[in-house]
């Protein structure tokens, strides 16, 4: 995947992870990395509970925003400390 299919990618789903999330979001480029940290942290996590989701460009943007849904998630309990 290239790096610009990359970008596209994790600014949808740090989007969509923002909807999810309410009140989480932190504007393009914050979801755009979001997105990116959360697509490697759904590469780690969903193999290691044995999930295989679609393939493709929406297998990779539904990763991706999972991951993305887990990276909010935790960091809106940082905030909340």
């Amino acid at each position: 995947m290239g790096i610009i299919a990359a970008l596209i990618i994790g600014a949808i789903a740090g989007w969509l992870a923002g909807k999810i999330v309410h009140g989480a979001g932190f504007g393009l480029i914050g979801n755009i990395v979001v997105g990116i940290i959360g697509a490697l942290v759904a590469s780690w996590v969903l193999p290691q509970l044995h999930i295989e989701l679609a393939t493709g460009t929406v297998g990779a943007i539904v990763d991706a925003t999972i991951g993305a849904v887990i990276v909010l998630v935790i960091l809106s309990l940082i905030r909340r400390v």
